[in-house]
């Protein structure tokens, strides 16, 4: 088997990097085997997220701080060689985590230029952390997957790849909805972390079915299983990751090592002095549901709940909206808010309800007359065209008011007439003459709506 090297540049790493190693750009990384040959494989995308993009995402901004009392922050120890063995081997794991030199520069990446991205992931790991491990349990599945989404999205549940993948899991829309998760205007469960755990738990064991191999499944999980099935062709049949690696996508070649070292740095972070950042997530929450749609900000000002810890507990709802009105749905909350909900709904679907959740359910149409005039025929050769002019009946009636209250007050009988001027109409000359259509049609005995130029119509 061969047995590749990886070579990286010291700028991108900040260590010791090789005279042979190039870096196209900050994914991509140039590894040199054996015999010479060099190839481009990429590292997964997640896992290259730079620190101060990670710090603006929506979840390490809201709930994250640095930890005062950490010493050492910048000191990362370098080990011989059999120290990382041991190490990898020492871990309660099923899947088998081999040491090479790949899973050690990544290794040495997690540990050197994004120790920060480490610290922040370990923050967030407190909380999510437990879900992922509940919902592998459930499936039988081993443990020691709560990591892909250290790789897949440094556990930001709003992640979104380049190519649309979304939330903790990086769920396509396509797969996602084949899983069972829901998205639409309001809603995308692929940002639940719960639900969006449980359908990846399912697919990966979908995925085991298949291929009976774990670091099969996990390059399965980043580059699809048609990817896996082609490589397996090309290498004229090998089941083994490290045989047909060649053969991979460049971003699957970085992805089983990446796994294998992120198993390493969370477990052994310390050794490495990372100091995880300190989450304001509360450590109990729990659940309620929700039968009308409420906006966040209804919830966070009658519970009295910080709106961004609310955001934080609920993110696959994409307008702040819980959208009960459509079916039961499930609100998270800090467990000592559970009962001021459940005491005060009615109140909380009333706070602000006109100016946060502005979705009229009817909106009256005034009644309208439609009248149609013939305009004056100019040629034998020029064509007819019709026109239709909407009255307001609202309009109408005020001014039908108005008009008799200044009868009233001048004592005026009527008897007044006009002559139809080109292109008037029927509803024009009643507006102009304070009457109404029907008034004008029986007082000049009409019976049709279409009307000439130069007739003289009576109007009062």
């Amino acid at each position: 088997m061969k047995k590749i090297y990886f070579l990286i540049a010291s700028m991108l790493l900040g260590c010791i990097g090789t005279a042979n190693a190039q870096i196209t750009n900050e994914n991509d990384i140039i590894v040199t085997d054996q015999e010479g040959n060099q190839e481009v494989i990429q590292l997964p995308e997640g896992m290259t997220m730079p620190f101060d993009s990670l710090m603006i995402q929506y979840n390490n901004k809201v709930y994250l701080t640095p930890d005062p009392d950490c010493n050492f922050r910048d000191i990362n120890p370098s080990y011989p060689k059999e120290v990382y063995i041991e190490r990898l081997q020492s871990l309660p794991n099923i899947i088998e985590m081999p040491y090479n030199d790949e899973v050690q520069k990544v290794i040495d990446r997690y540990s050197g230029r994004f120790r920060q991205s480490v610290s922040t992931i370990l923050g967030a790991a407190n909380f999510y952390m437990p879900i992922f491990e509940q919902a592998l349990e459930e499936y039988g599945l081993p443990l020691e997957l709560k990591y892909l989404p250290v790789i897949e999205s440094a556990l930001n549940p709003k992640a979104v790849s380049r190519a649309g993948a979304t939330g903790l899991w990086q769920f396509m829309l396509s797969t996602g909805k084949q899983y069972g998760l829901e998205v639409n205007s309001l809603v995308d469960e692929r940002c639940d972390p719960i639900k969006a755990s449980y359908a990846a738990a399912q697919y990966l064991k979908d995925l085991y079915r298949i291929y009976n191999d774990w670091n099969l499944v996990i390059a399965a999980y980043n580059c699809g299983p048609d990817n896996i099935s082609k490589a397996i062709h090309r290498s004229n049949g090998e089941t083994d990751y490290w045989r047909i690696y060649p053969y991979l996508p460049k971003e699957t070649r970085g992805y089983v090592p990446a796994f294998i070292a992120a198993n390493y740095i969370m477990n052994y972070y310390c050794e490495h002095n990372i100091c995880p950042m300190r989450t304001r997530l509360p450590a109990k929450t729990d659940t309620v549901m929700v039968s009308k749609n409420v906006h966040l900000e209804q919830v966070a000002a009658v519970c009295h709940v910080d709106l961004d810890v609310l955001r934080a507990l609920n993110p696959q709802y994409r307008r702040n909206i819980v959208n009960g009105a459509t079916k039961l749905s499930v609100l998270r909350l800090p467990t000592q808010a559970v009962n001021v909900f459940i005491d005060n709904e009615d109140s909380i679907y009333q706070y602000n309800a006109e100016r946060l959740l502005r979705n009229r359910v009817e909106v009256p149409i005034e009644a309208v007359e439609v009248a149609y005039v013939a305009p004056e025929r100019t040629s034998r050769y020029s064509s007819r065209s019709s026109k239709i002019v909407v009255h307001d009946k609202g309009r109408k009636g005020r001014h039908e008011r108005a008009e008799r209250h200044r009868k009233h007050r001048r004592g005026d009988g009527g008897g007044q007439s006009v002559t139809v001027k080109s292109g008037q109409t029927l509803s024009e000359i009643a507006r102009r003459n304070h009457t109404t259509v029907a008034k004008l049609k029986k007082l000049n005995k009409i019976k049709g709506t279409t009307i000439q130029k130069g007739k003289k119509l009576k109007v009062k």
